[in-house]
């Protein structure tokens, strides 16, 4: 039986250690927090990466998970809702987005990870270095509360997220996609209307952008995108004259309560977006995945189910080669984490470019915006979409190629 090193306990890399702890593969799994919680984690669960939960025949279980289910999305332009979209329960089934607690998410996939023997997990403990034996890597070289310690195996996985040290120590090429905009990040009391209908709203018009769910916590998600590097300039304003400004391009129901619970109720966290893919996933006998293999912008909320989908393919070109008698082949290994980048490539490719597109739209031609969502209301409200709409709705929410495991 073979063994893993993961570096990271993210959304893939717990997922990943789950399911190979499951086959009786020996998975360390390593995480330099010593615990989920963070300023900003992506927190949207699409069916895309629903649905890889269900395979793993963990449904049940996730159920207690803390979470909103979201039923629709409404659309707004210039402060007026234009348009209504409610999630079809004979599409959606038991898929429907949700908006899931990560920190407890992360916490229930390890607890299931470790109820299987062949698990453990290194909590505080920092990667330092890739190992090497005549070019090929063997483990890591980290640093934890008991000072410096090696961590051996025949495969590492990097799911060390964003800045993945397991990535810069591999030099793995990285092809990065300009964003033309950072996200400001705060939660909020839930208002009443959200309470009775836990929706999701767009709004649109003049050069601004917000995001808003009802979430796990009887609170809202608020992300207000502005122009990249626009965050010094929100600062000099003020909390008081930027939520003014947020209040004035937004409906009036969401406007009397942004007034209501005040600046003093706001803990904003920048997010400063990032899209970039490394061209090369692997070397000899270690690969990434999830953010560490592709950060995904935050349009569409794609970074956690790209995760979750990359882990289940994993897990069936591994499982395989790791759970023979005797030595596992390096060969087989290699060409295991070939077949991975092969198999996600396109799709993550097709994501991203997809997500580029309305930032560039936004920032660059606002009444371009405007218009285009306009149109897009007016279409919607009469049942009208065209099939490119559809088209980009299903890869956005299922994903463009099928993931099934398989192991």
């Amino acid at each position: 039986m073979g063994s893993v090193v993961i570096a990271g306990a993210g959304p893939g890399g717990a997922a990943l250690a789950f399911l190979l702890a499951r086959r009786g593969v020996g998975v360390t799994l390593i995480e330099r927090h010593t615990d989920f919680a963070r300023e900003f984690r992506g927190e949207v669960l699409l069916p895309g990466g629903l649905q890889m939960i269900q395979q793993m025949g963990l449904w049940e279980a996730y159920e207690a998970v803390p979470q909103v289910e979201l039923r629709s999305v409404e659309m707004f332009v210039g402060g007026r809702r234009r348009a209504r979209v409610d999630f079809d329960p004979v599409v959606m089934g038991d898929v429907a987005p949700r908006w899931v607690s990560q920190p407890h998410f992360l916490e229930w996939m390890v607890a299931e990870a470790g109820k299987h023997p062949s698990f453990r997990l290194e909590r505080g403990v920092t990667v330092r270095d890739l190992l090497r034996d005549h070019g090929r890597v063997v483990g890591v070289r980290c640093v934890g509360p008991e000072g410096e310690r090696d961590y051996t195996a025949d495969v590492l996985i990097g799911a060390d997220g964003r800045s993945s040290v397991v990535r810069r120590r591999a030099g793995l090429p990285v092809h990065e996609d300009a964003t033309p905009m950072d996200i400001v990040w705060f939660k909020l009391p839930r208002p009443g209307f959200m309470a009775r209908d836990p929706h999701s709203r767009v709004y649109v018009g003049d050069g601004h952008l917000m995001l808003v769910a009802p979430v796990y916590d009887d609170r809202i998600q608020v992300a207000w995108i502005i122009p990249k590097g626009g965050f010094g300039r929100v600062r000099e304003r003020g909390m008081e004259a930027c939520l003014e400004a947020m209040a004035r391009h937004v409906s009036p129901d969401l406007a009397d309560h942004l007034r209501a619970t005040g600046a003093e109720a706001m803990e904003p966290f920048l997010l400063s977006t990032i899209s970039d893919r490394v061209t090369e996933w692997s070397r000899p006998g270690m690969m990434v995945i999830g953010d560490a293999a592709h950060t995904m912008s935050p349009v569409g909320g794609q970074g956690l189910n790209h995760a979750l989908r990359d882990a289940v393919s994993a897990a069936n070109h591994f499982i395989p080669v790791l759970t023979v008698d005797g030595a596992v082949a390096a060969a087989a290994v290699d060409r295991a984490s070939r077949g991975v980048e092969s198999e996600r490539v396109p799709e993550v490719s097709l994501i991203q470019a997809r997500q580029a597109v309305p930032p560039r739209i936004l920032f660059s031609q606002r009444s371009a915006a405007g218009l285009v969502m306009r149109l897009g209301a007016f279409f919607l409200n009469r049942g009208l979409a065209p099939p490119l709409v559809g088209r980009l709705a299903g890869e956005f929410f299922f994903g463009v190629n099928e993931v099934r495991l398989e192991v």
